[in-house]
């Protein structure tokens, strides 16, 4: 007879069926200058390259996505922000990254210049902070996902809303947009 534990120990870590499914939210912060705020990460996922700020969501407390990115950004920048200071950009579910995980991320942005020295400290324990001008993202180590897909479609979403899936399992990865309004800031 098969314990529970010699049956995890079956799992095809391959197996889609088997892969924890994450909700998490990112938040997109800009400075006066039009810079974005980013995190060189300390720790995974990502870890050793630039995302926006964000995290889980705590969902056995019930948190939603709104509450989880002002969480959030307080958690990571300090900033307590009104509730209409926050708004979703989209919507992108991923199936199968990096072969370990399904993910929801709900992608917010700070609809007002944030002064750099609102930001009490640019370094903790997930990583450093820096100010990033815009045409320099793509030069960045940023995940592959941010690059074919996310940071374009926030770049032309700003002030707009977009919904994508992103299926990782596919050699390229493939994606497809289910919504996009186009916001005042596209270029």
């Amino acid at each position: 007879m098969m314990t529970p534990e010699s049956a995890a120990q079956h799992i095809d870590p391959h197996d889609l069926r088997a892969m924890p499914y994450r909700i998490a939210v990112l938040c997109y912060l800009y400075d006066e200058d039009g810079r974005i705020l980013l995190l060189h990460r300390a720790k995974k996922p990502n870890a050793g390259k630039f995302s926006p700020i964000g995290g889980k969501l705590e969902v056995h407390d019930g948190e939603g996505p709104h509450d989880c990115a002002m969480r959030e950004i307080f958690e990571e920048a300090g900033l307590q922000l009104k509730s209409e200071d926050v708004r979703m950009v989209g919507i992108v579910s991923e199936t199968g990254y990096e072969h370990s995980t399904h993910w929801l991320i709900f992608l917010f942005e700070v609809t007002r210049p944030i002064d750099h020295a609102e930001i009490p400290i640019m370094e903790f324990d997930e990583g450093v902070m820096r100010w990033v001008k815009i045409e320099a993202v793509e030069a960045l180590d940023i995940p592959e996902t941010d690059r074919a897909v996310m940071w374009p479609l926030v770049r032309d979403h700003r002030g707009g809303f977009f919904v994508v899936h992103i299926d990782c399992t596919t050699e390229p990865m493939t994606w497809k947009v289910h919504e996009s309004v186009a916001g005042p800031h596209h270029t």
